[in-house]
């Protein structure tokens, strides 16, 4: 892991972002008798945690966590207070690579009834990010709940509430809290780790038509890679933007320049911005446009060794907002050449 790390599609309507802002999500939750599915995507560093805490505070019944990393004091006291008015609260915390830094967040939230477990260790990590409320509404993340990286990082999450996808993450969260084995559900258009995620995002790589715009925090697992290269030779406009840590990803860097892919970096301190989503946007502005989120990089652990959690959407606010970003993203760093 880096030093901040570490399918079928529908078409959905999209909740207003204003609505969690606001505080108001509590509304929306109580609104899913409807047959609407709705999605929403929240942008950071630029919406704050707001939205993703207000979530926390909706719940009437369950909280169910999983966070590969939890240093984030406001989260821990909405847990905490919820767990106190008699919510049902559970949270996996990894272990293997995170134990050190989620322990403090483990002792507090025993402390306050929160019934916590370490991850089970089948997993090289548990680098899910994952947040479900009352069994009717879930947050499928790229971000940690780490506040220290909040301001200068650049992640999403998708807030949804299609029955499907929030019973399949519920059936794997049972069976994860439990350390019991179990092959995930892919309710609508889940993207899971470690048994689909390598096939599924080579899959959209591979299907795309016009245009690819890809941010990621790592770019080890060959075959995302070659498929880069690949749909880029075959004229397909392809843009990458990441964060340049120490050139780990020089080799890669320079295949995929030489394929026709264009790559654009940030410097890797204390003030760029941090490319710590996880997302791949194909064939905006089409009729076959779908986007990934979610919390698999591009590496051989993140892909085939760790728990991890994605989505694919075909949601047009999303679609937008994701393009948007990861262009202005793109614009503001450097053009790799190559080495």
């Amino acid at each position: 892991m880096k030093n901040r790390c570490g399918s079928n599609t529908s078409m959905k309507t999209t909740i207003c972002a204003a609505l969690f802002c606001a505080g108001t999500l509590g509304m929306a939750s109580q609104s899913l008798a409807s047959t609407t599915v709705t999605q929403t995507l929240v942008t950071e560093p630029d919406q704050g945690l707001t939205p993703i805490y207000n979530l926390i505070q909706s719940a009437k019944s369950s909280i169910d966590m999983t966070m590969y990393e939890l240093v984030d004091t406001q989260a821990q006291t909405l847990l905490d207070q919820a767990a106190e008015n008699g919510i049902k609260v559970r949270v996996i915390l990894d272990q293997n690579l995170e134990k050190s830094n989620n322990t403090a967040a483990y002792n507090d939230l025993t402390s306050h009834g929160v019934q916590v477990v370490w991850a089970w260790t089948k997993y090289a990590a548990t680098h899910q990010k994952t947040i479900t409320v009352d069994n009717t509404i879930s947050a499928v993340m790229t971000l940690n709940l780490t506040s220290r990286y909040y301001s200068t990082t650049r992640d999403f999450a998708v807030i949804e509430n299609d029955p499907a996808d929030v019973a399949a993450i519920e059936s794997t969260f049972n069976a994860d809290f439990a350390a019991q084995s179990i092959t995930p559900p892919l309710g609508d258009d889940l993207v899971w780790s470690p048994t689909v995620s390598a096939t599924d995002l080579v899959n959209i790589i591979n299907g795309a038509k016009t245009s690819l715009l890809v941010e990621n925090e790592e770019m080890s697992y060959s075959g995302v890679v070659t498929a880069l290269e690949n749909a880029a030779k075959r004229g397909v406009a392809v843009t990458v933007c990441m964060t340049n840590d120490d050139n780990d990803y020089e080799t890669e860097f320079d295949a995929l320049t030489k394929a026709g892919v264009k790559v654009s970096t940030y410097p890797d301190n204390d003030t760029a911005l941090y490319i710590h989503a996880k997302v791949i946007l194909a064939d905006y502005n089409t009729a076959s446009a779908k986007a990934f989120v979610g919390s698999e990089n591009f590496s051989s652990a993140s892909l085939t060794e760790n728990r991890e959690l994605g989505l694919v959407t075909t949601n047009a606010a999303i679609l937008t907002k994701l393009n948007s970003t990861i262009t202005s993203d793109y614009a503001g760093g450097t053009p790799w050449t190559k080495s």
